[in-house]
């Protein structure tokens, strides 16, 4: 008999390694982590781990055969800065290595004759706005506002929230009895900034990367204007809203896809809070126009009133809380051990 588990892909990186570490504190959650790299070794216990390419089919093929997949957090992806250096490794992770697994998941959902969650992390990158005047007047863009993404990660970010609800709503539509569906929900996220893992090639990681150099008291180059702003997150919310979405009863939800965010920030905003706190620090701004065109395209704030009506999304940590309370203080000591 297969075992059933929660599935996590892309376990090692800033948003994995929490939504672990919250997961492992029920003993009623049996946890199948997948990762190219291993956990770390502080992690050892909480999950059983597989050390596997997602686009490997025979390792795929090997762990259906042996587990039940109840909910699958799927957050393995090649992120936006890396995925512009090699675009077709990006849409292969991004983008074949979703569709492999959705397709696994609702081939399980039609086996067990119950919907699996497909829970997916998608990201700011799915919009493109045209220009900073249309950044600044439509500051706050809905979920089906400017999805003109400019980036491969963004595009593939954008066709997997599509190939989901495909999946959600008409897989095999032309079967003569209607099959069980899965349950896809995605989120997409503002920036992400950790106070305990390192960034990790996003281009919003100017926030986290001032942070992180601050506190080593090494010098920070930014590579946007100082007046450049988009929508960040403190990592707790982020595992809170996977979480909350994942556990909201599925006739509250009246879409697949839904905006989350907490406060946006410039860059120049983020330098002050950093300099607050570390007042010694070097920071200064050389903006790398390819990056910074990113940067741009995105918006300045998310609309995220749909996640608040359906599933009753709210942030704790506003900026005071997000840096005064979670990220200064822990980044601090990391440092100081």
């Amino acid at each position: 008999m297969r075992k059933k588990v929660i599935l996590i892909t892309g376990a090692i990186g800033e948003i994995g390694q929490a939504l672990i570490k919250n997961l492992a504190q029920s003993h009623e959650n049996e946890l199948l982590t997948l990762d190219l790299q291993r956990l770390p070794a502080e992690m050892d216990g909480y999950s059983t781990h597989i050390q596997g390419d997602i686009l490997d089919k025979y390792l795929m093929v090997r762990l259906i055969t042996e587990y039940e997949f109840d909910t699958i957090y799927h957050l393995a992806a090649l992120l936006s800065t890396r995925g512009e250096f090699a675009p077709e490794l990006a849409h292969q992770v991004n983008v074949e290595g979703t569709l492999g697994l959705l397709q696994i998941a609702a081939e399980q959902s039609q086996r067990r004759g119950q919907p699996v969650k497909f829970i997916f992390p998608s990201s700011i990158a799915a919009y493109g706005l045209p220009d900073l005047a249309t950044k600044a007047r439509d500051f706050y863009v809905r979920e089906w506002d400017w999805n003109q993404p400019t980036t491969m990660y963004g595009c593939n970010k954008l066709y997997c929230e599509l190939l989901g609800s495909y999946y959600n709503h008409n897989y095999q539509q032309m079967a003569t009895s209607r099959p069980v569906m899965l349950d896809f929900r995605a989120l997409r996220f503002p920036g992400l900034i950790s106070a305990f893992t390192l960034p990790a090639g996003g281009t919003s990681d100017y926030g986290p990367e001032m942070l992180h150099a601050a506190a080593q008291g090494k010098p920070y180059t930014c590579f946007v204007e100082p007046d450049r702003v988009i929508p960040f997150m403190a990592m707790p919310d982020a595992i809170s809203a996977l979480l909350n979405l994942s556990q909201a009863p599925r006739e509250r939800l009246t879409r697949n896809v839904y905006n989350v965010t907490s406060f946006s920030l410039t860059a120049a905003e983020i330098r002050d809070l950093v300099l607050e706190a570390f007042p010694d620090a070097r920071i200064d701004f050389k903006p790398d126009l390819k990056r910074q065109g990113i940067i741009d395209s995105w918006p300045a704030g998310l609309n995220d009133k749909a996640a608040r009506r359906d599933w009753g999304w709210e942030p704790v940590y506003d900026v005071e809380r997000a840096f005064h309370e979670y990220l200064i203080p822990n980044i601090r000591q990391r440092y100081q051990k």
